[in-house]
């Protein structure tokens, strides 16, 4: 039986084992998981990896998920522009919903106008991006602030995965 559905928003050009490492980790759990991008077709990662997209991501009630992971690479500016991505991220800021972002991914938050104030980390290509919206950037591999985990680059993977699922088993 499945502990509840998770949503991972995504586009071409995500780094694939930020995709696939959460993936599958959280399906080994017993957990849902769907993917949502823009449209409804196979996404293709950096590296080649392709994942099949469940949902637009116009179509997602986020009432229906507990938790939400933002993989990084490009996906993130990509995905990050379209409205239906913010008010889906908002959802779960305004819910306390358990968030997982790494790598580039919290670009979707800072379009979201959800760091102001927060404690978070991420690629340091984008650290000025999150300072200059307000966020309190650390350079850990992963730095948890209420609902949210962040982390930086693959290496710290694990420890991104360990914090969130912590916090999966108090929701």
């Amino acid at each position: 039986m499945a502990k509840g559905k998770i949503l991972i928003i995504s586009a071409d050009g995500f780094e694939d084992i930020e995709l696939l490492y959460p993936y599958y980790r959280l399906k080994e759990l017993g957990y849902t998981v769907e993917i949502a991008s823009k449209e409804k077709k196979d996404i293709v990662g950096k590296h080649g990896y392709s994942v099949r997209v469940d949902k637009t991501i116009s179509e997602v009630n986020p009432e229906e998920y507990i938790a939400l992971v933002l993989p990084g690479g490009r996906g993130p500016e990509r995905i990050r522009i379209y409205e239906d991505t913010i008010r889906i991220v908002k959802h779960f800021f305004e819910k306390n919903k358990p968030v997982a972002a790494i790598c580039h991914g919290p670009q979707i938050l800072i379009s979201a106008g959800v760091v102001k104030g927060r404690k978070l980390t991420s690629y340091i290509g984008i650290r000025d991006d999150v300072k200059a919206a307000g966020g309190l950037w650390e350079d850990k591999e992963v730095v948890v602030d209420g609902n949210l985990v962040t982390a930086r680059v693959p290496p710290d993977i694990p420890a991104w995965m360990r914090e969130f699922v912590k916090l999966l088993e108090k929701a």
